[in-house]
């Protein structure tokens, strides 16, 4: 091996996660922080949680809420019926 271009080795590299947990591994990075680990997250405690750490989840629920109005008041709104076909062939006879 080359002397000077290896980065340096952190046998006991410790990673936190948010919810409190600290693991210790190796790494090139001495010290890392995760928003969620093995320990806390859904698919392995069992548990059913909603994970949201960007916003995502609040963004979604108010684009669903915005839908369901716009549907709402479209079943209010009456029917206007279209007739473009109509006054366009009259307007044809009328012109031939």
């Amino acid at each position: 091996m080359k002397k000077g271009i290896h980065p340096t080795y952190y046998a006991e590299a410790t990673i936190t996660c948010a919810c409190g947990a600290v693991l210790t591994t190796g790494s090139t990075v001495e010290a890392m922080h995760t928003e969620i680990c093995a320990l806390c997250h859904p698919l392995y405690t069992g548990k059913k949680k909603v994970i949201d750490t960007t916003g995502r989840v609040d963004r979604f629920k108010k684009m669903a809420e915005k839908s369901q109005a716009k549907q709402v008041a479209r079943k209010k709104a009456p029917k206007v019926k279209d007739d473009k076909k109509a006054d366009t062939k009259k307007a044809e006879k009328v012109a031939a």
